[in-house]
């Protein structure tokens, strides 16, 4: 179990990178969902199963329509890929970057925190992740709402952003 965890958490810190250092919008949809997956990954390994699945759907449904929208508007005739000079030059940079920052909190942050959420839960009717979507939809309501506008900001920026010097959404693809 632990060499799977590390590899999913290999694997999400390299989708990080990919996402972060790819300037066309085609590569880095495909590495926000293998970002999104090794994520939901993650939180199954730690014991939220429930959640990653809800997470993983409403990514899936609703902000990759977002990109594949706005990479349909920003249609780039010759897209860079993670193989060309810049990308990999911005690459490697953040690869060093994770490196040292890994190298420099290294020491005994990682001895407490394999613990999943139904290990301390003993003899308890609920397991832990349907507990934290209880606490989400009770205390957490604001938030959700919060989240709502800020995804909606999100479309408007990502949609004021590949539109351009034409003239918008509104124009003829």
């Amino acid at each position: 179990m632990t060499f799977i965890m590390c590899f999913v958490l290999c694997s999400l810190v390299l989708g990080l990178v990919a996402v972060a250092s790819n300037p066309s919008p085609y590569f880095a949809a495909l590495g926000l969902v293998v970002v999104a997956g090794m994520g939901c990954g993650v939180l199954v390994g730690h014991g939220g199963p429930f959640l990653s699945l809800i997470l993983f759907l409403i990514y899936l449904g609703g902000m990759l329509v977002v990109f594949a929208y706005s990479a349909a508007l920003a249609a780039e005739p010759y897209p860079e890929t993670w193989g060309s000079g810049p990308v990999l030059v911005y690459m490697v940079m953040y690869l060093v970057g994770v490196v040292l920052v890994s190298w420099s909190l290294w020491g005994g942050w990682y001895e407490s925190s394999w613990v999943s959420a139904d290990e301390l839960g003993g003899l308890s009717v609920f397991r832990g992740d349907i507990g934290g979507v209880a606490l989400v939809y009770s205390l957490g309501g604001w938030m959700l709402v919060i989240s709502a506008w800020v995804l909606l900001l999100t479309l408007f920026v990502v949609l004021e952003l590949t539109r351009g010097l034409s003239r918008g959404a509104l124009r003829a693809v």
